[in-house]
């Protein structure tokens, strides 16, 4: 397999992941990443998190920010304070950019999961 076809193969094990996450919960990209048994590839579930607003089913791309609980993908959603609020929707608190709390809010998959990927 040539690396755009590995790459392709990626998003789409992030996005079956970030599809579990539950409404009012979030997740890190580097988490994300460590539960896909690539530890250092957080950058590049954040690439999948910039491309997947066209997937389908829908990916709620919204739910996941860094490590620090900071709204750093909100650049790519089609309005500055698209990701806020669609957290705020869910009962997310947010202040400046960031998740209030944001350890009572996360979710790991590797505690919470029980699929194969």
């Amino acid at each position: 397999m040539n690396y755009s076809q590995n790459s392709e193969n990626f998003f789409q094990l992030v996005y079956q992941v970030c599809r579990e996450i539950p409404k009012g919960r979030a997740t890190s990209y580097g988490t994300i990443a460590k539960y896909l048994g690539s530890g250092r590839s957080s950058r590049m579930v954040g690439w999948a998190m910039n491309n997947s607003h066209q997937q389908n089913p829908p990916v709620p791309a919204h739910r996941v920010v860094n490590r620090n609980g900071q709204l750093t993908g909100k650049i790519h959603f089609a309005h500055p304070k698209e990701m806020e609020i669609l957290l705020k929707k869910e009962g997310i608190e947010v202040n400046h950019d960031k998740i209030v709390n944001f350890k009572t809010v996360f979710w790991d998959p590797i505690i919470e999961l029980d699929i194969e990927i």
